[in-house]
């Protein structure tokens, strides 16, 4: 492979008070990470910097004020620095507002270049979502986020958690419990399988076989537990296999990950953010990867919070964002070679 065919890949260092710029510096220090792609961090230089003496980086962090390719080699850790937060004022393990505009700024940025065909992917690093609010910008989280940067409608996406051994997407994420049971629709269940079989379908060189968890215990046991299942979900079922889709659903919640650990399924569509969180993050909390699918870019991110108990410490582990950078990689090679051929 040629440097020309390497993906470039735009990893946003996430919320500077957290362990965003930790990680991202230590993946970038692994050779064969950083052979996979031309990666340029897109936040502080300053913050960047002082990660990579934390961690003992020996690697130089050199700033570039745009996307060149021909820059963007194995010999250093490249930084698009917006500037935003300084280190010298910044307290680690803190929320503040200051700290979360500057994380959606890098986000923002990101999506620019995404869109512009500048990069080819986006590896996100961990924000804080109350730093963000405080910052001024009212999103739940990252996946909302990138809809609103993208310019589509919040139903049209969903999270899709990858490991090695389970795939979960979600009917809802960053909402209550009530509002998650109310966003149980057949259009909707329809519309994130749809997304997730055709994520998954690549991966798997097949057409995937699609469980879709029930919501309530049992499925609903025929309604005694609830209508929802009956009502939103054995309908969608059935309109996806209508449509040749390989879904099969619902099935209670307290057997269908198990059954796809087992692989009975190659994915399964959870209903919401802790149905599908819990067992991912059990089956595989180191190498599970959050992807949204549904946007006109690609985006991976780590599948962690930004832990501010140990920001600055070096303690924290860069296996999620060395495994999120290598699917973007992957990815970001295909939609490369699509758009150059």
């Amino acid at each position: 492979m040629s440097v020309d065919d390497l993906p470039i890949l735009g990893i946003t260092m996430g919320d500077a008070a957290g362990v965003g710029p930790e990680v991202t510096v230590k993946a970038l220090m692994n050779d064969e990470i950083r052979a996979k792609a031309r990666a340029v961090v897109i936040g502080d230089a300053s913050v960047v910097r002082e990660a990579a003496r934390i961690v003992g980086c020996t690697l130089p962090v050199n700033v570039v004020d745009r996307i060149v390719p021909e820059q963007l080699d194995g010999s250093a850790i490249w930084v698009l620095d917006l500037g935003n937060r300084p280190v010298d004022s910044l307290t680690r393990g803190k929320v503040d507002g200051v700290n979360g505009a500057a994380a959606f700024e890098y986000v923002d940025k990101a999506v620019t270049l995404a869109l512009k065909n500048e990069i080819d992917a986006i590896v996100t690093a961990p924000l804080n979502k109350e730093a963000m609010h405080l910052g001024g910008y009212k999103y739940p989280g990252h996946t909302e986020a990138l809809a609103h940067l993208c310019d589509i409608g919040e139903d049209d996406i969903t999270m899709l958690l990858a490991s090695p051994r389970l795939r979960v997407s979600h009917v809802s994420t960053h909402v209550s419990m009530m509002e998650a049971v109310r966003s149980v629709t057949a259009d909707r269940v329809v519309r994130v399988a749809r997304l997730t079989a055709e994520a998954v379908a690549p991966l798997v060189d097949r057409p995937p076989k699609i469980a879709l968890a029930g919501i309530n215990p049992h499925a609903g046991e025929n309604g005694l537990f609830g209508p929802e299942d009956d009502r939103e979900i054995r309908p969608a079922a059935a309109a996806l296999q209508a449509e040749g889709i390989d879904a099969y659903g619902p099935i209670p919640g307290d057997t269908v990950f198990l059954r796809a650990l087992k692989g009975e399924f190659d994915a399964v569509v959870a209903m919401y953010h802790d149905q599908g969180h819990i067992p991912s993050k059990l089956a595989g909390f180191d190498d599970t990867v959050n992807i949204t699918l549904g946007l006109p870019i690609i985006r991976t991110s780590v599948d962690h919070g930004t832990a501010f108990d140990i920001a600055g410490t070096g303690k924290a582990q860069a296996v999620n964002m060395e495994v999120a950078i290598d699917l973007a990689a992957g990815m970001g090679r295909a939609r490369r070679a699509g758009r150059l051929s």
